[in-house]
C-alpha cells in the first residue's frame, strides 16, 4: 500500500530536487496512478515543475522505469535539436535531484521524480473535432519516427506482458473457471465473443517473433490527454506520461489511440447503440500519424495498423471482463457492473471495426501511399 503523504514530505522531496523552501504546491492533473503536484517558486524565470511520487504497486522497479525515461528523453532531445525544434517544449525534461539522480528514493522508501512544466500548453480528455485527433496522431507519429533508431531491446518492461493478448485471454479463462464472485453465468455471451476470435489474437506477436514486423519503442498509453497542445496554436507539442514506454509494436500505439479517440461513445457507455467507430476521426488520426512516420514504418507494419485498433479493443475488453469476474480488483469502479459495461462497449466497438475493416485498411494504405508519393525519400 502507498504510504500517506503530508505537505512536509512533499516539500522535502521538492527541495531534494533543488527547489527552495518558498514554493507553492498543489495537486495537479486527473491521473489515478502516481501522486502528481505542480511546484512553483514564485519566480517567473524559474517557470514551474511537475513533482511526482511513483506508484510502486503498479511500477515495481522505479529505477528501471526511470532509466527508460531518461534514455528515451535524452535521445528525443538530440533528435529534436537536430531537426531545429525546441527540446524545451517538445520533449519532457527531467530535473535531476541534488546528487544528479533522476529518481529520488526518500527515507520512507518512496520514489520521486521531477519534470520541467511545459508552459502555455493544455490537453484534452476527448477530441472535440477530427482536427484535434489529427494533432494527436501527429504527436504519436512524431514520437514513433524520432525513436525509430532507438534500440528497443535496451528498454526494461515496466509492466511485463502488458500487450501479450493471448496471455490476457488465458487470464480471462482462469478467472472464468475460478468464478470467485459467482458472475460466470451472466457473461456467457461476452466470453463467447472473445473465444470465437481467439485464433486471431496472437497474430501480431507471431509476426514479430518471425521477424515480419520489428520491435520498436512504443508509448503504450496513447490517449489524447497524453499529448500536450500549444495553447496559442492548438498544434501538438509534446508526448507525456512515459511510464509505459517499453519494447513493443507500432500497431499497439496506433491501435490504442484509435480505440480511445475514434469511438463515438465513452468507454463505459451503457447505451450500446451509441458505440461505433467514427471513420472521420479514424481518418484524421491515421493521416496525422502516417504523415509523421510512414517513411520509418515497413509495409507490413502499415498493413497491420487497422488490425492493431481491433486488437487493442479486444484486449481491453478482455481485461475489463477478467477484472469483473475477479471482483473488480484492478480498475476503479463506481457501480457494480461498471467493468462489465466497459467490456460490452469494447465488444461493440470491436464488432463495428470488423464491419468497417476493409474501409479502415483502405484508408491506411491510401494515406501511406499519398505520404510516400509526396516525400519519396
Amino acid at each position: 500500500m502507498k504510504t500517506q503523504l503530508d505537505e512536509d514530505r512533499i516539500r522535502q522531496a521538492a527541495q531534494a530536487f533543488g527547489l527552495g523552501t518558498e514554493i507553492k504546491l498543489r495537486r495537479y492533473g486527473s491521473g489515478h496512478i502516481n501522486d502528481t503536484f505542480l511546484a512553483e517558486t514564485g519566480k517567473p524565470e524559474d517557470g514551474a515543475f511537475i513533482l511526482q511520487r511513483i506508484n510502486q504497486e503498479v511500477f515495481q522497479n522505479p529505477e528501471a522505469l526511470m532509466n527508460n525515461i531518461r534514455g528515451v528523453t535524452e535521445y528525443l532531445k538530440a533528435a529534436v535539436e537536430k531537426e531545429g525544434g525546441d527540446p524545451g517544449r517538445e520533449v519532457l525534461n527531467l530535473i535531476p535531484d541534488r546528487e544528479g539522480n533522476s529518481c529520488l528514493r526518500d527515507r520512507h522508501g518512496d520514489c520521486w521524480r521531477m519534470y520541467r512544466f511545459v508552459q502555455d500548453s493544455f490537453c484534452r480528455d476527448l477530441a472535440r473535432s477530427p482536427e484535434e485527433l489529427y494533432e494527436c496522431g501527429r504527436a504519436f507519429g512524431h514520437f514513433q519516427r524520432l525513436l525509430a533508431g532507438y534500440p528497443a531491446d535496451q528498454l526494461a518492461e515496466t509492466i511485463p506482458d502488458f500487450h501479450n493478448t493471448p496471455k490476457r485471454l488465458r487470464d480471462l479463462e482462469a478467472a472464468a473457471r475460478a468464478d470467485g464472485c459467482g458472475r460466470f453465468a451472466g457473461v456467457q455471451e461476452e466470453l463467447g465473443f472473445f473465444m470465437e476470435r481467439s485464433g486471431r489474437l496472437g497474430l501480431a506477436l507471431s509476426m514479430q517473433q518471425r521477424g515480419e514486423i520489428p520491435l520498436r519503442v512504443t508509448h503504450n498509453d496513447t490517449k489524447l490527454n497524453n499529448v500536450l497542445l500549444d495553447r496559442k496554436t492548438g498544434r501538438a507539442l509534446c508526448v507525456v506520461d512515459l511510464d509505459t514506454v517499453m519494447p513493443g509494436l507500432s500497431l499497439y500505439d496506433f491501435g490504442d489511440a484509435i480505440r480511445t479517440g475514434a469511438s463515438t461513445a465513452l468507454e463505459d457507455e451503457r447505451d450500446l447503440e451509441r458505440v461505433s467507430l467514427s471513420l472521420p476521426f479514424y481518418t484524421a488520426f491515421t493521416k496525422g500519424f502516417l504523415e509523421e512516420c510512414a517513411a520509418s514504418l515497413t509495409e507490413a507494419e502499415i498493413r497491420m495498423l487497422p488490425y492493431g485498433a481491433w486488437l487493442m479493443t479486444m484486449e481491453c475488453g478482455i481485461r475489463f471482463l477478467t477484472d469483473y469476474l475477479s471482483g473488480d480488483t484492478y480498475f476503479h469502479i463506481s457501480r457494480r457492473e461498471h467493468n462489465l459495461d466497459r467490456c460490452r462497449t469494447q465488444i461493440r466497438l470491436a464488432a463495428d471495426m470488423e464491419r468497417q475493416m476493409e474501409q479502415m485498411e483502405a484508408i491506411a494504405a491510401e494515406t501511406a501511399g499519398r505520404v510516400r508519393e509526396k516525400n519519396p525519400g
